[in-house]
C-alpha cells in the first residue's frame, strides 16, 4: 500500500505511463508529476513488464531468508500451542524457539489469542475486541486489588464434561448438586505478588480474613503496607462491617471499581483467568482423590507451588518488578523460606505460568 505522503498511487502510476507511452519525454512527465526521472522511468518498465498488474504494490520482503524460521520448527509452534493451550513463553521452553519468534509464528498463521477460546477444546468462541489503557501503580502497595472466582465443585465421574456424547446442550440437570468453592485473589498492583485462599463461600467475614492475611503475606515479602484496595461492588465488600473494619486495621482506602466495567479490576480478573487456563480447566478432572485439609483461621500455614528459580526477574520490560533490587531480593528470601505443600486437591497445577511471566510469587490456601 502506498505510503501517506507517497506522489503516486495506482491511478498516479496509469497516468504517469499513458503520458508517456502517448510519445511525451519521461522526465517532462515525471517533473509534472513531481517525482525524479529514475522513478518515472521505473513504472513504465514493470507495466512493459507485467502490464496493469505491474503497477500495484509489491512486498519489501526480501527474496532469500536464509535466517528464517524453517517450517519444521513453525510446525512444532502450532503443535505445542494446540496440545497445551499456553502462552509464548511455556512454548519457548517446550520448543528451543525464542518467545519472540513464537509470537510471530502465532500472528503469522493467524492463530487467535487464548482468551478468546474455549479453556478446554481451544475453539474460539469470543469476539476480539482492543484493549483498554493500561497502568501500574508506582509504589509497592499503593494499590492492592481483590475478587472472588466461583467455581463449581467436581462430582463423582467428572460431570457430564467427563462424560462421552454429552454436552452442554444435551447433558442433564438431574444430578445431586455439590456445590460451589471461591477462589478469594489478592494482588498487589506493582509487584503482580498475589495471594490465594480456597473457601466454602464468598461471606464479607470470608473476605476480611483473606484481606487481613494476604497483608500479613505481603509484609513478611517486603511489602509493608497496603494503602488502597480495589474491589468489585459484591455485597461482601460494599456492605460486609467485617470487611471494612479488616480494611479500616490495614489503615487502607476502600475503592470500588464503576459497575458493570470489570476491566478496571483488570489485573486480578486477569489472574482469575490464568489460575482458570493453567489450574482449574487446565485438563477434565473426573473425581476428588483428595480432598482439602481444613486450615485453622490465622495459621501461618502457606503453600506454594513455585520454586525459587521462578522469582528471578527476566530481562524484559514486560515483566513489571518491585522498586528497587533491595525489595525484590526480600520478597524471593521470604517467599523461597516458606513450605512448598499443596492442599489444593487434585487441581494442584497452580503456578507453572509464575516462571513463564517472570512474576514475583503466589500463595494459595486451601479449606473445606
Amino acid at each position: 500500500m502506498s505510503h501517506i505522503n507517497a506522489r503516486l498511487n495506482v491511478r498516479g502510476r496509469a497516468l504517469l505511463v499513458e503520458r508517456v507511452l502517448g510519445g511525451r519525454p519521461a522526465a517532462h512527465v515525471a517533473k509534472e508529476l513531481g517525482i525524479s526521472r529514475q522513478c518515472a522511468n521505473r513504472w513504465v518498465r514493470r507495466y512493459r513488464a507485467d502490464g496493469a498488474a505491474g503497477l500495484n504494490d509489491r512486498s519489501s520482503r526480501p527474496h532469500s531468508m536464509p535466517s528464517s524460521t524453517s517450517q519444521q520448527r513453525e510446525a512444532a509452534v502450532l503443535e505445542a500451542r494446540t496440545r497445551s493451550r499456553t502462552g509464548p513463553a511455556r512454548i519457548a521452553a517446550d520448543t528451543g524457539v525464542p518467545a519472540r519468534t513464537v509470537s510471530r509464528v502465532l500472528a503469522r498463521h493467524h492463530v487467535p489469542a487464548l482468551w478468546e477460546c474455549d479453556l478446554l477444546t481451544g475453539e474460539k468462541i469470543r469476539a476480539t475486541r482492543a484493549a483498554a489503557t493500561r497502568y501500574e501503580r508506582a509504589r509497592l502497595g499503593e494499590m492492592v486489588h481483590i475478587d472472588v472466582k466461583k467455581l463449581g465443585r467436581i462430582p463423582d465421574g467428572g460431570g457430564w464434561r467427563a462424560q462421552p456424547g454429552q454436552t452442554r446442550i444435551n447433558h442433564t440437570a438431574g444430578h445431586i448438586p455439590v456445590g460451589y468453592n471461591y477462589v478469594h485473589a489478592v494482588i498487589d498492583d506493582r509487584t503482580r505478588l498475589a495471594y490465594d485462599e480456597v473457601h466454602p463461600d464468598e461471606k464479607g467475614v470470608t473476605a476480611a480474613g483473606v484481606l487481613l492475611r494476604a497483608a500479613a503475606f505481603f509484609a513478611s515479602c517486603g511489602i509493608p503496607k497496603i494503602e488502597r484496595v480495589l474491589s468489585d461492588n459484591t455485597f461482601a465488600y460494599r456492605n460486609s462491617q467485617a470487611y471494612k473494619d479488616a480494611v479500616m486495621a490495614l489503615g487502607a482506602q476502600q475503592r470500588f471499581i464503576k459497575p458493570h466495567c470489570p476491566w478496571t479490576n483488570g489485573k486480578v480478573e486477569r489472574f482469575n483467568r490464568t489460575l482458570q487456563a493453567e489450574w482449574t480447566y487446565r485438563q477434565v478432572f473426573t473425581a476428588v482423590p483428595h480432598a482439602p485439609k481444613p486450615v485453622t483461621p490465622g495459621s501461618t500455614t502457606t503453600t506454594l507451588n513455585v520454586s525459587t528459580q521462578a522469582l528471578e526477574p527476566r530481562r524484559s520490560s514486560a515483566c513489571h518488578q518491585p522498586d528497587g533490587r533491595v525489595q525484590l531480593d526480600r520478597a524471593r528470601t521470604a517467599i523461597s523460606q516458606r513450605m512448598c505443600t499443596c492442599a489444593a486437591g487434585p487441581r494442584e497445577r497452580l503456578c507453572p505460568f509464575l516462571a513463564s511471566h517472570g512474576k514475583v510469587g503466589l500463595s494459595v490456601r486451601g479449606r473445606q
